[in-house]
């Protein structure tokens, strides 16, 4: 009997390719799944979660509200920060306090940087959504105010002349009490849950972190190639801020975190329901 296709989407950055560097290369079993990764921008991967889509996929935090109905949360494949996060640029020093009146540049409504940002500043009500691999091009063209700068643009920023407004690390680090700041997820269609489809897809994704972390050397080589802008310096420093021990599992903090950030945005009128996390496990 052929194999199971399962479409796996996440986003076509340094982090994502090095956690499923082992998947992408066939380096582990795959325990009777056949594995096709689709690369897209984290907005589309939350605008087509919401289609369900794909079986397996990276999603951001603050979309999970409203596709608890059709994913359940792996625990491991989490993005956090630790004191680090997104940030806002713009050309010209400004106050955070001024960024609601001003015209921003964001990588997508749901996510969970632009929840973020408006838990720290206030609401946003006109942002102009633009490509992640463009806000810092759009702020330093001077077609928008600022930019809300995910992915590796969080290390290369300086290097076009812009200034730092808020750090949503440093903000949600204090804000929060120290918890890490949760950023992306990984997810899996809940129509699969039959037998034990859910628990053997969680172990092997796991795997391929472990096997990345483990096989170090070859896993940023196959990361480098989606890193724009970043020597192999960068990206191995960009990866591990990205990809770590709480990668391979959320841990009590980790789920706390969510927890967190989806009750502060519930409470702040951001997310029209708060809910229930639903965890996978294995």
């Amino acid at each position: 009997m052929a194999d199971r296709l399962i479409r796996v989407g996440h986003s076509p950055d340094p982090d994502d390719a090095f956690m499923f560097y082992a998947l992408a290369e066939e380096l582990i079993p795959t325990d009777g799944f056949r594995f096709e990764h689709v690369l897209r921008d984290i907005e589309t991967l939350n605008a087509w979660a919401r289609e369900g889509r794909l079986e397996v996929t990276a999603l951001s935090v603050h979309a999970y509200a409203y596709l608890s109905d059709r994913y359940r949360l792996l625990p491991h494949g989490a993005s956090m920060g630790d004191r680090y996060g997104p940030i806002v640029v713009a050309r010209e020093a400004m106050e955070p306090e001024e960024l609601p009146t001003r015209r921003i540049a964001v990588p997508g409504a749901l996510t969970s940087a632009f929840l973020q940002l408006q838990l720290a500043v206030g609401r946003i009500a006109d942002p102009v959504i633009t490509p992640f691999d463009r806000v810092l091009e759009a702020v330093a063209a001077g077609e928008v105010d600022a930019g809300l700068v995910i992915h590796e643009g969080q290390l290369t920023y300086p290097s076009m002349g812009l200034e730092l407004v808020i750090d949503l690390g440093e903000w949600w680090h204090d804000a929060a009490g120290g918890l890490p700041l949760p950023l992306g997820a990984n997810a899996v269609r809940r129509d699969l849950d039959v037998g034990d489809t859910m628990p053997r897809l969680s172990r092997i994704l796991r795997d391929s972190i472990a096997y990345a972390l483990e096989h170090r050397a070859g896993a940023l080589a196959h990361a480098e190639r989606f890193g724009r802008g970043l020597d192999r310096e960068m990206a191995d420093r960009f990866v591990g801020m990205y990809v770590n021990e709480r990668t391979l599992d959320y841990g009590e903090e980790g789920r706390a975190a969510v927890a967190e950030l989806l009750r502060r945005g519930h409470e702040a009128g951001l997310l029209e329901r708060l809910p229930a996390l639903d965890f996978v496990e294995d």
